[in-house]
């Protein structure tokens, strides 16, 4: 890359970032995110205008398809942005320029390995809908089948490359000199944004994640993931099943009245339950765009380019936060993100634990129209950085999904109970992970512990019980460092025994004053300012003592903790 290129994309990110800082979206974003709102502006978001939303929209294109996909994640957040911005963005998750189809048959062709016409009966020119990082169209296979074929944007690798190599520079800068972007670990979350979206690039991946998550909900009827055509993928060529359908935001009010999607809705909070407390791999950006409505009224999870992964001590963690979230026990979820965070020694953890209660009570009763749990998770990750404390990625991970979700289960379901559904889930699920950890693997894993603990147990009992035989048992603590502080008793004993010599010698002075003599200094009695010229000398000679040995044990201490 040449220096004018890179010079070129610092100047349109600074000239985006003056022009849209302090703006109404902007701002607007921030207090939403703070659960804050200005004073004295009660019901702003309904009286103050927001202006061109459609200009932010181009303002995105023009610098590139990185920003493209920010603005597609952000239009997936109604918790931070007005309904009027969510709505332009939008068009951003399947209204990009369109590839000439041109070029898509040139791509085809040289991925394949064949001319588009040998591998596909029939293939539209039309694209089904275009995004930042590739286009979809529908196709059929010489078996009949029909397909939809993801074909990526040439040379938008290394365009993404490099946008996100300048955001990586400009994170490392703000960490380096802002407290507000060390305090949400800006160039952390930049750099988890960097692996998600460069694993996004890879069609390959995208094709194994689609096989994973079919085979984990394999038990649930009503969901439906598209699975890939493994003959027809390669790494910017993903070619799978065609599932007709249509996005859950664009259905007719009337269907929504007439069709009750309560049952539908609790299996889809029970699949994504399971996807993180017991799979661990879950489908990290189930936004409209990515969850369809097949006619016969099952969900449709697409676009896996994007996943989760949770260890297996993040899945118990999430599981213990998702059970208190669900009894809106401020207690226990306190007790759990602490237990997932990262935070200084001996930080005072009463005022989060207090915020945590607060917003558990303030968002008691809250069903699903209202979108809260999500957002709540989110404003909890915001509360924790103010006080200094480091909330591991997967409650982000974990919020984003439900945002999405939520939104998801508002518009076919307004009045669905969110929590009451996880609460009766959560028990089953437990109990299937509890199952899962029984596998043959698992056990297998249990019973080579066990092995060498056996092995090694009776050479660790014969030692001890030897050392007890022979008197030379210990048991070492790490506790008050005795030299140390005995050190110290003698020290202060000894600084007082010297200021008392010196106070005795500046009284006896004087004293010595008061007697007549013929031996004088300066028209003083000579022995009582030989006192006190002694006195002063010491005095002087024990503070500097003092002031450099105090010094010297503090810089030795400094450096011993570091």
């Amino acid at each position: 890359m040449t220096v004018p290129e890179k010079l070129q994309r610092y100047i349109r990110f600074i000239s985006f970032i003056a022009k849209y800082w302090n703006s109404d979206v902007m701002n607007q974003a921030m207090n939403t995110a703070l659960d804050e709102a200005p004073a004295g502006a009660e019901d702003q978001t309904q009286k103050k205008s927001y202006q061109k939303p459609d200009e932010l929209v181009q303002d995105l294109k023009d610098m590139g398809p990185a920003w493209v996909k920010l603005g597609q994640l952000l239009s997936t957040r109604p918790d931070l942005l007005p309904d009027d911005y969510l709505k332009a963005l939008s068009t951003l998750q399947d209204d990009v320029e369109e590839i000439p189809y041109d070029d898509v048959q040139q791509l085809v062709e040289e991925e394949l390995g064949v001319r588009i016409s040998k591998a596909f009966a029939t293939f539209d020119e039309k694209p089904l809908a275009s995004a930042s990082i590739g286009q979809v169209h529908k196709a059929t296979l010489r078996s009949g089948l029909e397909v939809a074929v993801k074909v990526q944007r040439p040379g938008i690798r290394k365009k993404f490359i490099d946008e996100l190599d300048t955001l990586k520079e400009v994170a490392g800068f703000a960490t380096k000199h802002s407290k507000a972007a060390r305090k949400y670990a800006l160039d952390s979350l930049l750099e988890e944004l960097r692996h998600i979206l460069i694993n996004e690039l890879d069609y390959l991946k995208e094709g194994q994640n689609l096989v994973i998550l079919g085979e984990n909900l394999a038990g649930f009827s009503n969901l439906v993931v598209p699975q890939p055509i493994d003959d027809y993928c390669t790494s910017r060529v993903l070619t799978m099943e065609y599932v007709q359908g249509q996005k859950i935001t664009a259905l007719n009010p009337v269907v929504k009245t007439e069709e009750n999607f309560e049952p539908l809705i609790d299996s889809l909070v029970e699949a994504y339950l399971k996807q993180i407390i017991v799979d661990g791999f879950a489908h990290a950006d189930p936004h409209p765009g990515n969850v369809h409505l097949t006619p016969d009224n099952k969900i449709v999870l697409m676009d896996l380019g994007m996943v989760a992964k949770f260890s297996h001590k993040s899945q118990d963690k999430l599981l213990k936060l998702l059970i208190a979230i669900s009894n809106m026990d401020g207690d226990a979820m306190t007790d759990t993100l602490l237990s997932m965070s990262e935070y200084e020694k001996g930080l005072e953890t009463g005022q989060f634990r207090k915020h945590i209660n607060r917003m558990v009570m303030d968002n008691q009763g809250y069903m699903a129209k209202e979108m809260q749990m999500g957002r709540f998770l989110i404003q909890v990750n915001r509360v924790a950085a103010d006080e200094g404390i480091h909330i591991g990625v997967e409650l982000n991970i974990l919020g984003k999904i439900l945002v999405n979700l939520d939104q998801i289960v508002a518009t076919l379901t307004p009045e669905f109970d969110l929590q009451g559904s996880i609460r009766r889930h959560v028990e089953k699920l437990m109990q299937q992970k509890l199952l899962n950890e029984l596998k043959p693997g698992n056990l297998l894993n249990a019973l080579v512990d066990a092995k060498n603990l056996a092995k090694n147990l009776p050479d660790r009992i014969n030692k001890i019980t030897e050392k007890l035989a022979n008197n030379e048992f210990e048991i070492k603590i790490d506790a008050i460092d005795e030299q140390r502080f005995t050190d110290g008793f003698q020290k202060v004993a000894n600084r007082i025994a010297l200021g008392l010599i010196i106070a005795a010698m500046i009284v006896s002075a004087a004293m010595l004053m008061q007697v007549q003599t013929s031996f004088t200094i300066f028209g003083y009695p000579g022995l009582a300012m030989i006192f006190f010229i002694a006195a002063a000398a010491a005095g002087f000679a024990f503070m500097f003592t003092i002031i450099m040995r105090d010094e010297n044990f503090t810089k030795k201490k400094k450096k011993n903790n570091f």
